[in-house]
């Protein structure tokens, strides 16, 4: 019952997934071909959502039989058998990556400021990864904080019910399955614009919460940004695979998760104290407005349209199989 000690565990679960997710990123780059990434990016985040999907619903069957103590040391010990029980197979030294391009091993010795000042050099050479990461935190900081806050007050207060709630974070999830489902085929024309069109779409969830609609609309709105947002993610962690150099993506990856999720908390605590302030309408209009602008301005960044360096006439085929990285 001590929320410090729930506190601590929060934040030592962040930072194993903060660890965990830019080093899973970047080792797809180098077991799976470059034109496979997209599919195989897109099956790890359908693995994610549909376990944040069944999760849930397992767990809530369980409690009928089971009692919440039972409960959590039955998840702990399955966090810890995938700690600790390794998969098959072995690392090699050095792994050939897509293209032929082989992923050296850290050189030893260099220090944590040493290995951040060299992912945001890397960085900086994208310019469409800039514009991407900006967007995408400031959706992430406005959005997400309008998800985790605004929502459950509307739930309650405007509807007089938590169906609200859970109807429209499985209507996330479920369009999020969907967006998975299509991107993995889909290749559009223009990769980069068509993803931050998707991260775009995120606006419309809090728009939905401005006035009051049948729930139904809310419900689908948030299915429209569950969508969204996979038609964003799998597109942009297939051209940092692609476009960054081996030796240096779970860095840039690290940059990606340190500024788009580490400052979401920033978002939290901002957007309580200022709905109080100003009322939940002017604030939930702000944060639409800032999910459609941002993505919006990402986009002007000539290279943002292919999430690529490359001339945008050349080939997606020639992009997919000719990585020198």
């Amino acid at each position: 019952r001590s929320v410090p000690l729930m506190a601590a565990a929060a934040a030592v679960a962040g930072a194993g997934q903060g660890a965990c997710r830019p080093a899973y990123q970047a080792l797809t780059a180098e077991v799976v071909d470059a034109g496979r990434r997209q599919q195989a990016n897109a099956a790890m985040t359908l693995a994610v959502r549909v376990t944040t999907l069944v999760g849930p619903s397992l767990a809530a069957l369980l409690a009928v039989f089971l009692d919440t103590a039972a409960l959590l040391v039955g998840i702990g010990l399955l966090w810890l058998v995938a700690a600790f029980v390794p998969g098959r197979g072995a690392r090699p030294g050095v792994t050939g990556g897509a293209g032929g391009a082989g992923r050296a091993k850290d050189a030893p010795g260099t220090s944590f400021l040493a290995d951040f000042g060299e992912g945001v050099r890397e960085a900086r050479r994208h310019p469409w990864f800039i514009a991407g990461l900006g967007a995408l935190t400031a959706v992430i900081a406005t959005g997400y904080s309008a998800t985790g806050v605004a929502l459950p007050l509307v739930s309650r207060d405007e509807y007089g019910t938590e169906v609200v709630l859970a109807g429209a974070m499985t209507a996330y999830t479920a369009g999020a399955l969907a967006g998975a489902l299509l991107i993995a085929r889909w290749r559009p024309r223009s990769p980069g614009r068509a993803a931050l069109a998707g991260l775009a779409a995120y606006g419309f969830a809090p728009l939905s919460l401005v006035l009051p609609v049948h729930p139904a609309v809310v419900m689908a709105a948030y299915a429209v940004a569950g969508v969204g947002i996979e038609l964003f993610n799998v597109p942009w962690f297939t051209a940092a695979q692609r476009e960054v150099a081996p030796d240096r993506l779970a860095r840039v990856s690290s940059l990606d998760f340190l500024l788009s999720y580490g400052l979401a908390p920033l978002g939290l605590a901002l957007i309580a104290p200022a709905i109080e302030a100003f009322g939940a309408a002017p604030v939930l209009v702000a944060c639409a407005f800032t999910c459609f602008a941002a993505p919006a301005a990402a986009a002007l960044v000539p290279s943002s349209r292919g999430f690529s360096h490359r001339p945008a006439a050349e080939p997606a085929e020639a992009r997919a199989t000719g990585a020198t990285r």
